[in-house]
């Protein structure tokens, strides 16, 4: 079931979860984000690579990219993560330290 978003545009913040749940599940998605513009610059290559060494230089790039994105979204450069739990986290318009 979807529960009904509040007048204020926010979904309750009463849903089961807990505060560390939605603060995991934001960074995530934002090293998700992340990660898929990673790949869509990795794409537009402009040059020759380093490492076109076939399949095992492909992997090496995606594990590559994935830590990369990882650490990005902990160190929350990008602000997704925290705009997410302001919206799901009921918090939207209230400014958090």
């Amino acid at each position: 079931m979807i529960d009904p978003i509040s007048i204020s545009g926010t979904a309750p913040a009463s849903d089961g979860g807990t505060a560390a749940e939605l603060k995991a599940a934001a960074k995530a998605f934002e090293a998700v984000f992340v990660r898929q513009m990673i790949g869509s610059m990795r794409q537009a290559s402009l040059g020759e690579d380093i490492l076109s060494g076939g399949q095992a230089a492909e992997q090496f790039r995606s594990m590559q990219d994935s830590q990369l994105a990882d650490a990005m979204a902990e160190q929350g450069g990008f602000g997704i993560a925290e705009m997410l739990e302001r919206q799901f986290g009921g918090l939207a318009g209230e400014k958090r330290e």
